[in-house]
């Protein structure tokens, strides 16, 4: 059976409702029809089923298990403890009793019926959060610096972050009409979408804005960047703008690749809509709408040539952007422990495995613990881009009734991440619920730590910090291609071996071996951590020595490296 183009269910859509209202009447089934399917996406949700349980429904002659993933669109990744407790209280009234911390900064829930759809998406308000575009063909979460109360720059930032996510919101009010049962006005479906048109984008789009020397959200990951820049005084000046990041591969395929972005100059705040606006208009109007896996930003780059996309950013922007300014990245990672801000208030970033919050058999009640702590909390939680979260906010004298939390709950980074390269691995949720999912990933990860640990204690590297990260597919949810070790599902139990990405998230990496199972993937990287440990200079990090050693060279993709301007004057 062929079905429609997504271009083709898009235009006629009726401005992102489809059929939705009667499907999800429809009891008869678990499934959403295939238009919605692809229509409910710009709702925050995807359709999947339980792929452990795949064969044997199918033996039974039942239809899969039909569940519902549902995101939250928190630009910024903040939330308060009400909002908190709210979300842990739909997770285990609806979901599988678990919050996911996604790599875009925000919760996902796992697990919800199509029957129990709607009564989620209404108690997701009812917390005062929606899912309005956090997934779909629109500007996705935007995401911003972790740590806001540590500055009053942050503070700028995470505002920025609001107003972005705001500011590019589609207009349609489809959601509210769908899922909250707005009253349909008689011009329901005619609504004018002023910036993305009859048929939207032709895929995602992302935004993130990183605070130097932090990159602690993959800046250059995005298809817009924005570089925080501040001035003699303190205050932000404006933003270098880089364009075209994305993390997006397929196996074997030379035509779909991994990217960094390109820091292509600097922008005041005043600029920051209009440059943004610029590049999401011309994505939207020169994106390949014929092939989706050739339809990011950095595909319309790369066929049309940075100066042409720039120029066009730049007749569409109404000004010519300023030569990119001076900065430095040390580390895309997070600072784990106690930190003081400059308010006075101090934050505690903990370590969450793969960001999965749920209380584990083996004794880790992580959902019961980070619930008792926003049950005392007064500040705010704020979720990061390495999937941990960061209890902020914290008056001096509440820091000793968190931290008996802490060690009641098993939540301290000791009992969770035994070595620093744990304590900054990623992984992508992958099996049983993602239908791109060639190999494990979150589930994998804790039994590839436990593997390689034995490796990091004999080579003496418990505490040196490399960044590891696990796909269960070529797509990089987990943004694989800026790791310095980096594991990308072929097939269940094989995996390709990426190694050389840097500390800074500034350099993808190299394909090292391909299609390898677990035990070969150990005889490759115990030689490379022995001569790392043996041969390494001062301060020298993991992929950096591979490089310098010669064991890996720059991968073959188009711009796979940007060098910081800073350190190229």
């Amino acid at each position: 059976m062929s079905h429609p183009s997504v271009e083709k269910i898009k235009l006629e859509s009726r401005r992102l409702r489809g059929t939705l209202a009667d499907g999800l009447a429809d009891a008869s089934t678990g499934s959403l029809s295939f238009e919605d399917q692809r229509t409910i996406k710009f709702h925050g949700s995807y359709q999947q089923d339980d792929r452990d349980l795949r064969d044997e429904r199918r033996r039974q002659k039942l239809e899969p298990a039909h569940q519902f993933m549902i995101r939250i669109r928190a630009p910024g990744g903040v939330f308060t403890p009400k909002q908190w407790l709210g979300m842990d209280a739909i997770a285990t009234t609806y979901a599988n009793h678990s919050l996911r911390v996604t790599t875009r900064q925000t919760f996902q829930i796992h697990g919800v019926i199509k029957r129990d759809l709607k009564q989620t998406m209404r108690a997701i308000n009812a917390a005062t959060l929606d899912t309005i575009s956090a997934c779909g063909d629109v500007n996705r979460n935007v995401l911003g610096a972790s740590n806001p109360q540590r500055s009053g720059l942050h503070a700028q930032v995470h505002d920025w972050t609001q107003r972005l996510s705001a500011r590019f919101k589609p207009a349609t009010r489809a959601y509210y009409e769908v899922w909250l049962d707005e009253e349909k006005v008689a011009e329901s479906g005619v609504e004018h979408e002023p910036l993305y048109g009859d048929a939207y984008l032709p895929r995602k789009f992302k935004i993130a804005i990183a605070v130097p020397p932090d990159n602690d959200v993959d800046v250059f990951a995005n298809d817009l960047a924005l570089i925080a820049i501040v001035d003699e005084a303190g205050n932000l000046a404006g933003f270098n703008v880089g364009i075209g990041g994305s993390m997006g591969a397929s196996h074997g395929i030379a035509a779909h690749y991994p990217r960094v972005a390109n820091v292509i100059g600097f922008v005041t705040p005043a600029q920051v809509f209009a440059i943004a606006e610029a590049a999401i208009s011309v994505q939207r109007d020169l994106g390949d709408r014929d092939d989706r896996k050739h339809a990011r930003f950095k595909y319309t780059i790369d066929d049309h040539g940075v100066e042409k996309i720039v120029a066009l950013m730049q007749e569409r922007a109404g000004f010519a952007l300023q030569p990119a300014r001076p900065y430095r990245f040390d580390h895309n990672g997070d600072r784990f422990g106690w930190e003081q801000g400059e308010d006075g208030l101090w934050q505690l970033t903990l370590s969450l495995p793969s960001g999965r919050i749920a209380d584990f058999q083996d004794g880790r009640p992580l959902l019961t613990g980070l619930r008792e702590i926003a049950k005392i909390h007064s500040g705010e939680f704020r979720l990061t881009c390495n999937q941990n979260v960061i209890v902020a906010g914290v008056p001096a004298g509440a820091r000793a009734q968190i931290d008996a939390l802490v060690a009641q709950y098993a939540l301290d980074v000791e009992n969770l991440a035994p070595s620093a390269l744990a304590r900054s691995a990623v992984a992508c949720v992958a099996l049983p619920t993602c239908a791109l999912a060639m190999a494990e990933a979150e589930r994998y990860l804790p039994t590839f730590l436990r593997v390689l640990q034995p490796l990091l204690d004999k080579h003496d590297l418990r505490e040196q910090p490399i960044v590891l990260r696990i796909s269960g597919c070529p797509n990089g949810c987990s943004r694989p291609y800026l790791a310095e070790i980096a594991l990308v599902g072929k097939a269940p139990g094989r995996y390709t071996l990426f190694l050389g990405g840097d500390h800074r998230g500034t350099r993808l990496n190299t394909l090292y071996r391909d299609n390898i199972d677990e035990a070969q993937i150990v005889e490759a990287l115990d030689p490379l951590l022995g001569r790392y440990a043996g041969e390494r200079e001062a301060g020298e990090h993991f992929g950096d020595f591979l490089h310098r050693a010669g064991i890996v060279a720059l991968p073959p993709y188009p711009t796979h490296v940007r060098v910081d301007p800073a350190e190229a004057a």
